[in-house]
C-alpha cells in the first residue's frame, strides 16, 4: 500500500453509494404530472447532483404549486419510501466503505439529500460506515459551491487537503474540487468532462484503499494516478 495515505474519505450518496437517481427522477416526474406538466429525462438529468432548492424552484417554474419546502418534503418521502422497498447499492461501495473502517480511515458523508433520507442510506449498511454526516438541511450553500465539503473534513476535524473526495456529479465534483479535496469522479448518469483538476474512474468496482492512497499520492507530488 502507498505510505502516503489519505487522512479521510467523503463521500457523496446519491450515485456514488446508490444509484438512487432513478428514484429522484419518478418522484420527479410524477410530481409534475400531478400537476399538469410534463418532465422529461433531459429535465431530470439537469438536475443531478443539484441542492434540493434549487431542484425545487425549478419544478415551481414548471408548474408544481406548492412551496419550495412542500417540494423537497414530497420528493424525499418518495425517494424514501422507494429505498425501503429496495436499496439499490452501487458496485464496489459497500466493499470500499469496509476496506476503510477496518484500516481505521475517518469517513464523511456528503449529500445535499435531506439528513433524513441520509439516515436512512446510513441505517441500511450493515456496519459502522461512517463518523459524521454532511447534508443538505446542514449547510446554507448547497453544491457546487464548497462548503458541503469543508464542513465534512471540519467535523472530522482534518484538512480538507488531506482528504479524498468521491463524486458521480458534474456539480458534486466542482463542489470537491473548490473545496481543495483531492477529488475523483466515478460518473453514473451523466458525463464528467477531464481536467487536471480531478481524476476519472469509471467504477468503484475492486477499487481499494490502495487505489484511494495511490491517487492522493499522486496528486500531492503533482503527477496523474488513474
Amino acid at each position: 500500500m502507498t505510505s502516503l495515505q489519505p487522512a479521510a474519505v467523503l463521500w457523496d450518496m446519491d450515485g456514488t453509494i446508490v444509484d438512487t437517481e432513478p428514484y429522484w427522477m419518478r418522484a420527479e416526474t410524477l410530481l409534475v404530472e400531478s400537476y399538469g406538466g410534463t418532465w422529461t429525462h433531459d429535465d431530470a438529468l439537469g438536475l443531478v447532483g443539484q441542492g434540493l432548492w434549487h431542484s425545487a424552484r425549478l419544478l415551481k417554474a414548471r408548474g408544481v404549486d406548492l412551496t419550495e419546502d412542500e417540494i423537497i418534503n414530497s420528493l424525499t418521502e418518495s425517494v424514501k419510501d422507494q429505498i425501503r422497498a429496495s436499496v439499490p447499492w452501487r458496485p464496489g461501495a459497500m466493499e470500499l466503505l469496509a476496506e476503510l473502517r477496518e484500516a481505521g480511515v475517518p469517513t464523511a458523508l456528503v449529500t445535499m439529500s435531506l439528513r433524513t433520507m441520509a439516515q436512512l442510506v446510513v441505517d441500511s449498511i450493515p456496519f459502522d460506515a461512517f463518523d459524521a454526516i454532511v447534508s443538505g438541511d446542514d449547510v446554507t450553500h448547497a453544491k457546487p459551491h464548497p462548503e458541503p465539503y469543508l464542513t465534512g473534513a471540519s467535523l472530522l476535524g482534518v484538512d480538507i487537503a488531506d482528504c479524498v473526495a468521491l463524486e458521480d456529479s458534474q456539480p458534486g465534483l466542482a463542489s470537491a474540487v473548490a473545496s481543495g479535496a483531492v477529488s475523483i469522479g466515478i460518473p453514473l448518469m451523466v458525463p464528467i468532462a477531464e481536467s487536471d483538476g480531478h481524476t476519472i474512474w469509471p467504477t468503484l468496482d475492486g477499487r481499494t484503499l490502495s487505489d484511494l492512497s495511490g491517487v492522493f499520492a499522486a496528486s500531492k507530488a503533482g503527477t496523474s494516478n488513474v
